[in-house]
């Protein structure tokens, strides 16, 4: 037997021990929430399946709208209902506000730059990025700045999907609409498409951006297990270190290219880019340019793309609604013309399509795992300190308490 194993073995035989210690010291001195009795070592791993979202529903249906569960040395908490959600997001939200970081996420310490990672309650920093994001490219304002480019980027797809009809050639929806969101959002923030399907270096952004959902969209041991950490048994980290810095490479040559564009005499750019330039570098600085960059890519493309894909097919698989969603269009604006965003007021069945397709088919069933620093009280039972909390919003779409006919696709609720 090599060191490596003897160094395994005895590695689990600690935590097995010490999670029966800590097992028997949380049953006699914490009302914990019920949930599935843990196994040594793994605890409720075994009952994940390769649909977590779902075989956490059902175990829901039999523990209740809050679980305690064990994931490997993790203590995990799931809520499952509106009203604990609501309890978590709004009434304790401060509590509930950290985030719990994906190892994936550790990659080129991207999890010390990033606003969607950073820790609320004592990082300073997580504010001020907050508020430049806000005011930089969230803003009313700006958003009615770019709506030219959001007009643009919609046309060139339907104008792909009639050169495809014409050609008898399928549309695949979602790679077409993420191509879009991708193409969109490279525009806003450097004025130019990233993903030219003619172009090697926009064909590799593209990639290196689908890779990274690929990747953070993994299992992961060492997320369940930190003393892995080193090792990385799957190679997720290095993958994504390798994903990262070459996204990064690309993002960093951008802006030195932007910033030779600004010493140029009449330069008058009006994009993120520029906007975030502008901005002192002891307040914003470069690091955390690239880094915000990237959580744009990575949070507006896959998620967009996805969401359009799920509408698309539900409401081919609903002739009725879709027919009802033409007469609308029809009858607000006119057969053959394009929808301008100030017309979406106008169109009430349209925005109810979009909502119930967020009910039925949430882009992150767990939302964004969240994580408490200190020993919480939740609903009469405790969540220990630096549990992972998950609020299963896939769940509580289709909670047939909520939602008369949960599993069907029905506008008309909202």
């Amino acid at each position: 037997m090599d060191y490596v194993s003897i160094l395994l073995g005895l590695s689990f035989a600690w935590i097995l021990v010490r999670e029966l210690m800590s097992l028997r010291r949380n049953k006699s001195s914490k009302r914990l929430a019920p949930g599935p009795f843990p196994l040594p070592i793994i605890g409720n791993l075994h009952l994940l399946g390769d649909q977590p979202h779902k075989s956490l529903a059902q175990l829901a249906k039999v523990h209740g709208p809050i679980m305690n569960l064990k994931f490997g040395q993790i203590n995990t908490v799931v809520i499952s209902s509106s009203v604990l959600a609501k309890e978590v997001m709004q009434k304790q939200d401060l509590t509930f506000s950290n985030r719990c970081v994906p190892d994936a996420l550790r990659a080129c310490n991207h999890y010390d730059f990033s606003v969607l990672w950073l820790p609320v309650n004592h990082d300073s920093r997580w504010r001020t990025l907050r508020k430049i994001m806000i005011s930089n490219i969230f803003s009313g304002n700006k958003l009615d700045v770019s709506e030219h480019l959001r007009t643009k980027k919609i046309q060139e797809l339907i104008d792909f999907c009639h050169k495809s009809a014409n050609n008898g050639e399928a549309v695949d929806i979602g790679r077409a609409a993420f191509r879009t969101s991708l193409n969109l959002l490279s525009n806003t923030i450097f004025s130019k498409d990233l993903s030219d399907p003619f172009s090697d270096s926009a064909k590799e952004f593209k990639d290196l951006v689908w890779n990274i959902m690929v990747e953070t969209g993994k299992p992961n041991l060492v997320d369940y297990f930190p003393f892995l950490e080193k090792i990385d048994p799957q190679s997720i980290r290095r993958r994504m270190t390798d994903h990262f810095t070459k996204i990064l490479d690309l993002m960093s040559g951008l802006i030195d290219e932007r910033l030779k564009e600004r010493k140029m005499r009449n330069y008058a750019n009006v994009d993120v880019l520029d906007a975030l330039l502008n901005i002192s570098p002891e307040e914003l600085d470069r690091n955390h340019i690239e880094h915000m960059c990237l959580d744009l890519f990575a949070a507006g493309t896959d998620t967009t793309s996805n969401t359009l894909e799920w509408a698309m097919a539900e409401l081919l698989q609903n002739p009725h609604i879709l027919e009802k969603a033409q007469e609308e269009l029809a009858q607000m604006i006119g057969r053959g013309k394009l929808v301008d965003e100030t017309d979406i007021a106008q169109l009430p069945y349209l925005r109810c399509i979009v909502k119930e397709t967020l009910r039925i088919h949430p882009q992150a069933p767990f939302l964004i795992p969240r994580k408490v620093e200190d020993d919480v009280e939740l609903c009469g039972y405790i969540v220990p300190k630096d549990s992972k909390v998950l609020v299963n919003v896939w769940a509580i779409g289709r909670d047939s308490g909520l939602w008369e006919n949960p599993l069907v696709f029905k506008p008309e609720r909202f």
